[in-house]
């Protein structure tokens, strides 16, 4: 290809992009201009090209570049500042000298990215991630956030609570189960929190709190003169209360059969009617039970409806007890005496010995039964820090316990190594420290034995030595 060639693949080049381009000669005189520039100029290459650079653009600073030899990228500036343009004559620029194959300077360019196209275009899409950004943030406040209350972070939790943000997307009953104190209540507030209805109430009731034969009244309401004692004007009840946002039923096992038979023909017809009552009222609840029975050896048993069951546990959530996500206790314990620390305006912390003997604890009550001991030791405390004499006696007896085994399998295991050394020795010894006949007396292969030796930092020299054999 010819230089030619180039010169009419540079010219459709420059014409071909939305950047402005110039190019000056050693004279500093131009030599090519494209449209898009000549556009922005109100000039034409016809009558730019030829002339001065700084004539056709005043504040041009390729004579000078030309002079210094530097290059200039990325440089925001106002072109053609004092020949009337506007305040939108802001544009990046990339400029710099061209050097000869001798070394010499032969001429400038420079690339204009004009502000009405890039600057514009990058502004729009700032304002698009903007939106985004804005979007994830309010998704991030109305799901994810709302479970930062449930603290956690090992790898069972996390999956937990992935679990539950799931869940908020939906109206679909939710089933919490898992043993007592496990903040199934926390997480039933997540979820709600979380969800479309957090505008709504949530309603919560402890089916285990409450007799039987008020369990109804509690859930569906009365009306006036209903029964004796009933209050003047009646009373809304729980389920009514909730309309339009959720009903947690805590311990929901505990639920009376005849209780069972009613609540599952409101969540089948999504209506209610009060005790004394003559007609229907509509409902709309979301529905997030919770107990820490065994559901489905009840309904064998024939104490839960296995109707109830299935409308109840469209997502069920398993909640961990404490004992499986034991990292999460040094975060939970923090919280739990940060919160008495602000109440009390103190800064109690908690002793080293008193982590590792909560890490090796069982909580058999879960996170009810640490929140319980964090206030019992800082109440019982006389120092600024908590110590193992402020734990109930029990935990601490645990722990006692759990570090005198640890000491015992040590000095067993350091017992059962001296037992076999001695009898790699007495063999050895009895056959004159002839290792193969030694090893298949142990029963074990010649290699094992020298792993062994080795092991045990048996000295071969020396034993034969002290055994009068050199």
């Amino acid at each position: 290809m010819e230089d030619k060639d180039y010169k009419y693949i540079f010219k459709e080049f420059i014409n071909l992009t939305d950047d402005g381009f110039v190019v000056v000669d050693k004279n500093n005189r131009i030599t090519d201009i494209n449209d898009k520039y000549c556009e922005f100029l109100k000039t034409s290459s016809s009558e730019a090209v030829g002339k001065p650079v700084t004539e056709v653009i005043q504040t041009s600073k390729l004579p000078e570049l030309m002079q210094t030899g530097v290059k200039e990228t990325g440089m925001v500036i106002k072109i053609g500042e004092d020949t009337g343009f506007t305040e939108d004559a802001l544009v990046l620029v990339n400029r710099a000298g061209i050097r000869g194959a001798d070394g010499e300077m032969i001429g400038a360019i420079a690339q204009v990215r004009f502000r009405l196209q890039t600057m514009d275009s990058a502004q729009k899409l700032m304002e698009k991630y903007n939106e985004l950004e804005y979007y994830k943030d309010q998704y991030l406040k109305n799901t994810g956030s709302y479970f930062e209350e449930a603290l956690g972070s090992s790898d069972v939790f996390k999956e937990v609570k992935k679990q539950g943000i799931k869940a908020a997307r939906t109206s679909f009953p939710v089933l919490l189960t898992g043993e007592t104190g496990t903040g199934k209540e926390v997480f039933a507030n997540a979820i709600h929190n979380a969800s479309d209805r957090r505008d709504k109430p949530m309603i919560s009731i402890n089916c285990a709190a409450i007799p039987g034969e008020l369990l109804e009244s509690e859930l569906f309401g009365y009306e006036e003169g209903s029964f004796t004692g009933a209050k003047k004007g009646g009373k809304k009840g729980k389920i009514e209360l909730a309309n339009e946002g959720t009903l947690f039923l805590d311990e929901i096992g505990d639920m009376p059969l005849s209780m069972q038979a009613k609540l599952l023909r409101v969540l089948q017809e999504k209506e209610i009617e009060k005790i004394g009552g003559y007609k229907t009222i509509p409902v709309d609840i979301r529905i997030i039970a919770a107990t820490r029975k065994n559901l489905e050896e009840m309904i064998e048993q024939g104490l839960f409806r296995e109707d109830l069951y299935y409308r109840l546990n469209v997502i069920n959530i398993e909640m961990p007890p404490l004992r499986k996500r034991k990292s999460d206790i040094p975060i939970l314990a923090k919280h739990f005496l940060d919160r008495l620390n602000r109440e009390y305006k103190s800064s109690i912390i908690l002793s080293k010995e008193v982590l590792e003997c909560f890490e090796g604890y069982m909580w058999p009550g879960n996170i009810r039964e640490l929140d319980n001991v964090i206030k019992s030791a800082y109440a019982s405390c006389d120092s600024f820090r908590i110590k193992l004499i402020d734990l109930p006696s029990k935990m601490v007896a645990s722990h006692r316990v759990s570090e005198e085994s640890r000491d015992e399998t040590k000095r067993l295991a350091g017992l059962m190594e001296e037992y076999e050394k001695n009898i790699i020795t007495e063999e050895l010894r009895k056959y004159s420290w002839n290792c193969k006949k030694a090893a298949d007396e142990l029963g074990i292969h010649k290699s094992l034995l020298y792993k062994k030796i080795a092991k045990y930092g048996i000295d071969l020299n020396r034993e034969r030595y002290s055994d009068g054999k050199f």
